[in-house]
């Protein structure tokens, strides 16, 4: 079990959010993908992902890449079992250049609380440097 569950409230929703962002601000992929259904299906830009051992690999790889990773998240529409969020999140490569990332998320929650979808369309902007706040 993963709560908060589904059906969701606008509270509960929120909450489902935060816990998704503090998540993620660990960059510990093992931990993160506790979150989803072994057999979840992602779309994150261009990949396609299915089920933990791939999500824990991509993340890995993710996290190699993007340094100093830092995330914000908001919610943006919910039903029973489906949050739609969008985020905003920075990082800066090997060669210490630093890109804000911009994306939305669609995802649909199995009964027991963990994701079993996640789609997610992401932009990246070159900025000069990290900013003190993420806008979103």
């Amino acid at each position: 079990m993963r709560p908060p569950l589904p059906p969701f409230t606008e509270e509960t929703a929120r909450e489902k959010v935060r816990l998704a962002e503090e998540a993620w601000n660990t960059r510990d992929p093992e931990k993160v993908a506790l979150a989803y259904t072994e057999d979840s299906e992602w779309r994150n830009r261009d990949v396609f992902l299915t089920g933990r051992d791939e999500i824990v690999a991509f993340l890995t790889a993710k996290w190699r890449r993007e340094l100093d990773y830092r995330l914000r998240k908001e919610l943006w529409a919910f039903t029973a079992d489906r949050i739609a969020v969008r985020f905003a999140y920075e990082y800066h490569d090997t060669d210490g250049r630093w890109f804000r990332a911009y994306g939305n998320e669609n995802w649909e929650f199995a009964p027991d609380g963990l994701m079993r979808r996640r789609y997610a369309s992401i932009n990246d902007v070159p900025i000069a440097a990290a900013s003190d706040r993420i806008p979103v």
